[in-house]
């Protein structure tokens, strides 16, 4: 699959930023503060921000012009899989599709989730039937320059226990494959070790993990802690003996108890999440990653679903969106995520007006998707319009502090300083 991407997409060559660019604009946001600073003039040298509003640049710089434009730090989602496209279930890509095809879907959902405005992803988790980690060729397809699409930070195939949500032989029959650890299907720490182990070597960066059952997958019930306490713990230290950090998919209060005291960085969705969860998780400084704005999306399709998926989705998406009300509100940390495709790729942000629809202020959504992304990954210089940070801007033709679908038409792309997208305005 690696030499099929080489050739295929080596031709396209690499993009390269231009020694010193001067974006001229209406005003920038200051994330951190929520207010917007006036004018904003912000020049790019080699890839990073050297200065905002210097009295001097030089002779030579290459002008921007978004005299009407709100620039904003390029967008983080930390829930996505770029290797998936979503037609009410996934049955298709698990038993009929190649990896190569899924690295190949992929580079287009890379370049869409840019295009929309996303600078940073995280990759967490492929259902092909493989023992290659599609997410990690993504990553470095980008970093190399062969595809455009946003800075990846990929995981391997969820780990699970065999027969749970993330088992890719699920409802298949048993002697056409025995998954293994190599496929993230694990039975005891010893296994749930090598398959961490695995993963780091064939280029993840995060590790994720399935502490519960799921909606979309065949399992009864939807709460249910898989991982044992014991698997959770070993994963976790195993990840961070390497210095990677551990996403927990979890909807069940036990698992996501269980999860955050294994010491998880984040809790996906989190839909059953109650008091003491919220505590422990603010105890802990765990970041909840809701995924709330696919509801809308997966219940207009559930007719397509297998009756015992479509009834899970009846029954725990809207609770998802009551908990997440009752976290905002608690200030449990969030970050912003889509579970793309089930939010589409390239309309991601979607996710923000939907987070605002549970309680959030405008601020505190576009905080979700820029410092809160930044911190979960452990990435110190993306998330904000800062002098020496990574010249990760978009900008957008209205105040989104004013009307956040305005997030849903950016404008202009910029990533290390290379411009992807320029529309102008409207």
């Amino acid at each position: 699959m690696r030499i099929l991407l080489l050739v295929i997409l080596s031709s396209m060559g690499m993009a390269q930023a231009e020694n010193s660019q001067l974006i001229q604009a209406k005003a920038y946001l200051d994330v951190v503060n929520g207010e917007w600073i006036e004018p904003a003039n912000v020049l790019v040298v080699g890839g990073r921000i050297e200065a905002i509003n210097p009295d001097q640049y030089p002779a030579d710089a290459h002008i921007i012009d978004l005299t009407h434009q709100y620039l904003l730090p390029g967008l983080t989602d930390m829930h996505t899989h770029l290797d998936l496209d979503y037609v009410g279930n996934f049955d298709a890509i698990i038993t009929q599709e190649t990896a190569t095809k899924g690295a190949l879907r992929g580079a287009k959902n890379a370049e869409l989730t840019l295009m929309g405005g996303f600078t940073t992803v995280r990759n967490v988790g492929s259902l092909h039937i493989t023992d290659e980690l599609i997410g990690a060729s993504l990553a470095q397809a980008v970093e190399q320059g062969w595809i455009k699409g946003p800075r990846i930070i990929p995981a391997g195939h969820m780990i699970t226990i065999l027969g749970g949500h993330g088992d890719v032989t699920q409802g298949l029959v048993p002697s056409l494959l025995e998954p293994t650890h190599k496929m993230g299907v694990v039975s005891g720490t010893d296994e749930a070790i090598k398959a961490v182990r695995y993963q780091i070597k064939q280029g993840a960066k995060v590790i994720k993990m399935h502490a519960t059952s799921g909606v979309l997958s065949l399992e009864d019930t939807v709460g249910a802690q898989q991982l044992s306490d014991a698997e959770m713990r070993a994963i976790v230290e195993e990840a961070n003996r390497h210095h990677y950090k551990v996403a927990a998919h979890a909807h069940g209060t036990e698992g996501i108890i269980a999860a955050v005291k294994a010491g998880a960085a984040s809790i996906e969705h989190g839909s059953m999440i109650d008091d003491e969860a919220m505590k422990l998780m603010k105890q802990q400084g765990v970041y909840l990653v809701p995924t709330s704005g696919l509801v809308d999306f997966v219940l207009n399709d559930v007719d397509k679903m297998p009756p015992i998926t479509a009834q899970k989705a009846r029954e725990t998406l809207p609770l998802a969106q009551a908990n997440l009300k009752k976290a905002i509100k608690a200030k449990v940390k969030i970050a912003l995520g889509t579970d793309s495709p089930l939010i589409p790729h390239g309309k991601n942000a979607y996710e923000l007006s939907a987070m605002m629809s549970h309680g959030m202020t405008a601020l505190e959504a576009i905080q979700s998707a820029t410092i809160n992304g930044a911190d979960l990954i452990g990435i110190n210089d993306i998330g904000q319009i800062k002098t020496g940070y990574k010249a990760d801007i978009i900008a957008v033709t209205e105040n989104p502090l004013d009307d956040i679908k305005t997030l849903e038409d950016v404008r202009f792309v910029m990533k290390d300083g290379v411009i992807y997208k320029n529309q102008g305005t409207k």
